[in-house]
């Protein structure tokens, strides 16, 4: 796993602390003084049992969850690791109601499911005599996961760590599978420690315990190293460690704010860095004796990610092309491209993992009308095979509305990339639009396939994903636009997103109605949409959103603090910023009805963020709706509370936006 792709997989890795006191926070419309946090901590143990029985959702009328039901059992299987012998595919799918291990021996075999119950189980890897399956298992939306070992043939778990309120991540596995590396916040919340486990006998050591932000990405065969330092939302030091002679060198990024992705390469002192330092886009380089020299040909589009076999002969590059992704491969020694499957009609190829002897690839494809199929692809025999199939029951999905590339522009002037599905039944009145922003904000709305979005789109509605400046995947002036202060110079993308929508999808001199969603960072762009822009937006459902940054980074787990500090700014330095972007400073512009969705155990986004909104709301006299989920953290993992969080957005949109034939 390469630093970005780990950097992007710990936003879901988050300790849990405190207790919760939640009480009103006033506001008014001019910018205030916060004052001391109106609540502390986060956890599903602080909320209390009234607060959460008060606030749970209610049942969905019967006919609205079996259509949601029915959509979201169709399901595509992760892309998963093959066995070393190249005979098993081991996989994670989430048909069974909550993500789980599975397991075909076979290509398009029948799959077997290898874990069970109702915590979310992922696959993190395989030991190289491809005798056991490691894993991680987490509780109730918690994101402190514990590690695991199972036999390749089924059977009970073994833990190899497992603690409440900590967070433990799967590193490294040695050659001869003797010993697993992981990493556990176990001593400091805000320190990783690096620990090795003997699997023969359970004993562990720890390795490395340097105060930090410290992950293991990379081993030498000599058994050297690469270690990398988290520093700010994007920028990390990386570091060769040497384990016998403790002692640790540095390699790139020490005092700078610069984002490098970084890995051993082919020869002994020579590392792969992906970074876009050199350029608005992120390109692949190798770094010798401190010198860069480009890899990947200069383009405008970002390579998103890259990945380096074990015997560091080929290098497998992904390309972000607007939200389209596409492979290419390289051999690592020469840099020569070498051929891949073609896959007809894909709007998304995606890379999943190399086994350990490089053999094997697993590919992902999808389109907007097909979910993602799972590909092995055979460096030996040049030859592909189809291993596992998705599921899609009672759907015929060839009729799903592909998103279409489109643009509005900002008030200076800027193109904002959005994508949009279109009911067949819009073609010549105004329907009703809903507004989808997504999470991060360093994140990016993608074309494809995508059920939860065609839900929407049955039920009457255009579906709008923008891609505001401060996004990924457009260079790294869009995605830098935001950061900090200058937040406050393009938050207005926001509002005109609807301004754009309301002026150039009118119809016969009637405008649409419009809502605005989102979750995470976009709970906090529709929180912003319903108060500082009130009135651009006709109702709005704000899940897991930041009502108040200063609170919210107050209150957020302390690994993430100083991560989110450099995307947000400093509490202190930047605080008059801060309360300016708080949707909690323009309560009293609240013009439409609002719906808040928020998981009691999410460490990420803490309840509070949620419950201090609608008590303020409540205490000016507005009417604000509340949904409490008791078992989920940062977004609703389990079958029924996925159908319970969609219904209660749908029926909430279709009562106060109208789609037409309702």
């Amino acid at each position: 796993m390469t630093n970005r792709t780990f950097r992007l997989a710990l936003q879901r890795a988050i300790p849990a602390f405190a207790a919760l006191a939640f009480a009103a926070c006033a506001s008014s419309g001019k910018p205030r003084d916060a004052g001391p946090s109106a609540y502390s901590g986060h956890g599903a143990a602080s909320v209390a049992p009234e607060v959460l029985a008060r606030f749970a959702p209610k049942p969905l009328d019967p006919q609205v969850a079996r259509k949601i039901q029915s959509m979201i059992d169709v399901k595509s299987p992760g892309l998963g690791m093959v066995a070393p012998d190249g005979r098993r595919l081991f996989f994670g799918w989430s048909v069974s109601g909550t993500p789980q291990v599975w397991r075909v021996d076979a290509p398009k075999g029948f799959p077997r499911q290898m874990t069970g119950g109702s915590d979310a189980t992922l696959l993190s890897g395989m030991t190289p005599d491809g005798k056991f399956l490691i894993l991680s298992r987490d509780r109730n939306g918690e994101e402190n996961p514990g590690l695991y070992l199972q036999g390749v043939e089924g059977g009970a778990l073994r833990t190899v760590f497992h603690k409440p309120g900590v967070r433990a991540s799967f590193r490294h596995v040695s050659d001869d599978s003797r010993h697993i590396y992981y990493a556990a916040n176990d001593v400091k919340p805000d320190s990783y420690v690096l620990y090795k486990h003997d699997i023969e006998t359970g004993a562990r050591e720890p390795i490395f315990d340097e105060p930090g932000l410290w992950f293991l990405v990379d081993v030498r065969d000599d058994g050297r190293m690469l270690m990398v330092k988290l520093t700010g939302a994007r920028s990390s030091e990386s570091w060769l460690f040497d384990p016998v002679a403790k002692t640790r060198t540095p390699i790139v990024g020490q005092g700078e704010t610069e984002e490098y992705d970084v890995s051993f390469g082919p020869r002994r002192d020579e590392y792969l860095v992906l970074t876009n330092k050199f350029g608005d886009f992120r390109r692949l380089y190798r770094l010798t004796n401190g010198k860069f020299a480009p890899l990947t040909p200069e383009r405008k589009m970002d390579v998103e990610s890259y990945a380096i076999d074990r015997q560091r002969r080929r290098v497998i590059v992904t390309w972000n092309a607007s939200g389209f992704s596409r492979l290419e491969a390289y051999d690592a020694a020469t840099f020569k491209p070498l051929a891949l499957p073609e896959f007809e009609g894909a709007q998304g190829i995606y890379a999943g993992t190399i086994t350990r002897n490089g053999r094997f690839l697993t590919i992902g494809v999808e389109s907007g009308r097909a979910p993602r199929t799972s590909y092995v692809y055979d460096w030996n025999t040049r030859k592909h095979a189809q291993w596992v199939l998705p599921s899609a029951p009672e759907i015929d999905t060839r009729r799903f509305s592909d998103a279409a590339l489109e643009f509005y522009p900002a008030r200076d002037g800027t193109p904002i990339p959005m994508l949009v599905r279109r009911p067949e039944s819009c073609s010549s009145k105004p329907c009703p639009v809903i507004v989808n922003f997504h999470g991060g904000p360093e994140s990016q709305s993608r074309p494809g396939f995508s059920t939860h979005d065609q839900i929407f789109v049955d039920a009457g509605f255009v579906y709008v994903e923008p891609n505001v400046r401060g996004s990924d995947g457009f260079g790294k002036s869009w995605l830098k636009a935001d950061d900090g202060r200058k937040r406050l110079d393009v938050i207005t993308d926001i509002e005109d997103a609807a301004l754009f929508i309301r002026k150039a999808w009118s119809s016969g001199g009637r405008e649409p109605k419009i809502g605005i969603m989102g979750g995470s960072y976009g709970g906090y762009s529709a929180l912003m949409g319903m108060t500082r822009f009130a009135g651009s937006y006709d109702a709005g459902v704000a899940l897991v959103g930041m009502s108040d940054l200063v609170t919210f980074l107050t209150n957020t787990a302390p690994y993430r603090r100083p991560l989110r500090i450099t995307e947000y700014g400093d509490p202190e330095k930047d605080r008059d910023a801060l309360i300016a972007l708080s949707p909690v400073t323009h309560l009293s512009r609240i013009k439409a009805p609002l719906l808040i969705i928020q998981g009691v155990s999410d460490p990420r986004v803490p309840a509070g963020e949620a419950v201090q909104m609608f008590d303020a709301m409540k205490a000016k006299g507005l009417a604000p709706e509340l949904i409490l989920f008791a078992d989920e953290g940062h977004g609703s993992v389990k079958r029924e509370n996925q159908v319970l969080q969609i219904g209660h957005t749908l029926s909430f949109f279709q009562k106060h936006l109208a789609p037409a034939g309702k």
